[in-house]
C-alpha cells in the first residue's frame, strides 16, 4: 500500500500534518484554536478535544507508567485511555469533551505539590 504525499483542504489532517485520523466528510463550522503543551492547534468548532488533536498529531499522549503512544481506544468515555489536563490540573475525557476555542490544555498530568 503506497504512502499518502500530503493533505489538501478537502482533507484536513491528512499525512502531511502527521495526524492520525483522517476526515472522511468535511467539517463545516468555523476554525477555532486552542493550546495543547504549549502549541496552538487549529481545530473546527464542534471538534472533540481528541478529533481536534488527531487530525495534527500520530497520538494524544504517552502513557504515564511506560512512555507507550496512546490515541483513544474506546472513543466513548469509558476507558480512560484519553485523558488531558488543563492548566489548572483539571482531568478531562478527550474523546467526550467539545475542543473550545482559547483553551490551554496539558498531555502530562501534573506534578502534585513540591518537596523540599
Amino acid at each position: 500500500m503506497g504512502s499518502s504525499t500530503g493533505g489538501s483542504p478537502d482533507r484536513p489532517g491528512a499525512a502531511a500534518s502527521g495526524g492520525q485520523l483522517i476526515r472522511a466528510v468535511r467539517r463545516t463550522g468555523p476554525p477555532i484554536t486552542l493550546a495543547v503543551d504549549g502549541r496552538d492547534v487549529t481545530a473546527t468548532d464542534g471538534d472533540s478535544v481528541l478529533a481536534a488533536l488527531l487530525t495534527q498529531r500520530p497520538f494524544l499522549r504517552r502513557l504515564e507508567f511506560g512512555g507507550e503512544p496512546r490515541a483513544g481506544f474506546c472513543l466513548m468515555g469509558a476507558c480512560q485511555d484519553c485523558w488531558v489536563w488543563t492548566e489548572e490540573g483539571d482531568r478531562l475525557r478527550a474523546c467526550t469533551t467539545p475542543a473550545r476555542s482559547g483553551m490551554a490544555l496539558r498531555t502530562t498530568a501534573p506534578v502534585l505539590g513540591h518537596h523540599g
